[in-house]
């Protein structure tokens, strides 16, 4: 069981490692063990609880036992599972506020820490995975950033057996579709002003989410994904092209709703269902992914931390299925725990992303280094002594 730092007696706490990613202690060693002194203590403002400071031996700094909680600097900590649970339960940032008494800026705030944390915790799982032992199923989930001008695709392959979610990649790309006379002068106004969005940018975030399945998968890999023209391109370029095995599935053409399948979409459904399932419940559980809302995600960078959010919920959290019902969630099936973790657990510690080895592509969004040039102000996130 994962003990929250913040339950822990102060007189059996150790802290593991110097939080200071200069210190030479941040990653301690056999040879180089951790060292530390108490260094009195402090009373929080927000519950009224003592917590022990302790002093570096090795690069003099201070910390205390709340620098390796969750809540570190937070002032309002009881409203983090809320908060979480409530974004899963498609509650929108306002909706939210007003249940909890607080400001929905607070709830943006927070929900975008949140997404910081499930993107590391989600790193730190990624390492685990030696070998992936299953076909991956590929495939973009179409949504929106700011305006339905500003389509964006996010990358979900997903393990074929377990339902494991591996990665997320963003793919702000050109809109395309049919439109009328007045959307498309609207579109066309909207890009005089910030540009044209990629028109590759559908490969490019394919070509990036599969280098990272192939330095999971040293003996080869699997790969399920629909007919789009891109995945076949980008495989024909990729350098270690021998070692995907690429499987397409055509998304072929149905009848009315309701008819019978095809026997070629029922082989196409069956092959691409743990992605499409990801997808469905993306859009069930998540309001700004919803066909109709105007609870729509304003960036690029929420998009994503939102999207970390659910796969660390959808791995860890929730049972593979509630209609069978399988209470196993998919972290489970590649034997990563025992048991589905609670809210209160994935919360429980902070996570240092000096000590992680995070993808440089997910380091991007952790940063929020993704600019939505219709918003004049992209803030990123370079807060020296916080997450």
């Amino acid at each position: 069981m994962v003990q929250v730092v913040e339950h822990i007696d102060p007189g059996s706490f150790r802290p593991p490692h110097c939080p200071w990613p200069e210190c030479s202690r941040h990653r301690p060693s056999a040879d180089r063990p951790f060292r530390f002194h108490r260094h009195g203590r402090f009373t929080r403002k927000c519950d009224g609880r003592q917590v022990q400071r302790y002093r570096c031996t090795c690069c003099k700094r201070t910390f205390s036992q709340q620098t390796f909680a969750f809540s570190y600097y937070l002032k309002r900590p009881d409203l983090t599972v809320p908060i979480a649970a409530g974004l899963q339960a498609c509650s929108a940032h306002r909706q939210l506020a007003r249940s909890l008494g607080c400001s929905h800026t607070t709830v943006t705030v927070r929900a975008a820490r949140l997404g910081r944390h499930a993107l590391l915790f989600n790193a730190a799982a990624l390492e685990r995975i030696d070998q992936i032992d299953e076909p991956v199923v590929l495939d973009h989930l179409e949504t929106f950033e700011f305006s339905q001008n500003l389509p964006a695709g996010i990358v979900t392959p997903v393990g074929h057996k377990s339902w494991y979610g591996y990665d997320l990649e963003p793919a702000p790309h050109h809109r395309t579709g049919r439109m009328s006379r007045v959307q498309r002068r609207k579109m066309e106004r909207l890009y005089e002003k910030i540009g044209r969005p990629p028109r590759d940018a559908i490969p490019r975030s394919f070509r990036r989410s599969l280098d990272r399945l192939l330095e999971r998968s040293p003996d080869g890999l699997e790969l399920f994904t629909d007919d789009h023209p891109a995945y076949r391109r980008e495989l024909r370029r990729h350098p270690q092209r021998d070692k995907v095995r690429h499987r397409v599935f055509p998304n072929p053409k149905r009848g009315p709703k309701g008819s019978p399948r095809s026997p070629e979409a029922i082989q196409r459904d069956q092959a691409m269902f743990p992605a499409d399932l990801l997808h469905m419940i993306l859009r069930h559980t998540c309001a700004h992914h919803k066909r109709e809302t105007i609870a729509f995600g304003r960036r690029i960078n929420a998009l994503m931390e939102r999207g970390h959010l659910t796969m660390l919920w959808r791995n860890w959290i929730k049972g593979r299925s509630e209609r069978k019902p399988d209470p196993a969630t998919p972290a489970m099936k590649l034997g990563l725990t025992d048991r589905p973790l609670t809210w209160h657990e994935v919360f429980g510690r902070r996570l240092f992303p000096s000590r992680i080895e995070v993808p440089e592509g997910w380091m991007k969004v952790y940063r929020r280094e993704w600019i939505t040039k219709a918003i004049g102000i992209n803030r990123p996130h370079a807060l020296v002594n916080a997450f």
